[in-house]
């Protein structure tokens, strides 16, 4: 399988996979949680994917292997750091309401445990498509 559709493939599952987490846990509601943040994260799995599938494939010692590795490290400290403030900023502009447009989303960034969620399925899918 081309390199090319393993991030898609990715992206797929996990958001998929995060949709069923979150109908279970909010039912109807569901829908609004569709987007960033939440369990898994979706950003990290792809990531996490096309980088351990490199690696099982190129080596683990390669330079493009060490490179999706960097990657991978920049979107969990994305995730976890910038995004997290911007949805706290969102939440103190919601509460000062001044926007009329509606809310804004306060959901974007993620928790460690959703992080670590996005990490273990990416090692899951690339491995299963190491095996394919």
């Amino acid at each position: 399988m081309s390199y090319f559709f393993v991030p898609f493939i990715a992206w797929f599952i996990a958001g998929c996979l995060k949709y069923l987490i979150n109908r279970v846990r909010f039912g109807q509601e569901a829908n609004t949680y569709i987007g960033n943040g939440g369990f898994p994260s979706n950003h990290t799995t792809v990531v996490t994917t096309i980088t351990w599938l490199i690696g099982l494939r190129e080596g683990f010692n390669s330079a493009v292997f060490g490179l999706g590795v960097a990657l991978v490290m920049i979107v969990i400290f994305d995730a976890t750091g910038l995004r997290k403030y911007v949805g706290e900023h969102a939440k103190n502009i919601n509460i000062l309401n001044i926007r009329d447009s509606g809310k804004l989303r306060e959901r974007i960034g993620h928790t460690k445990v959703e992080v670590v969620g996005g990490i273990v399925l990416g090692i899951l899918i690339g491995y299963v498509i190491n095996i394919f």
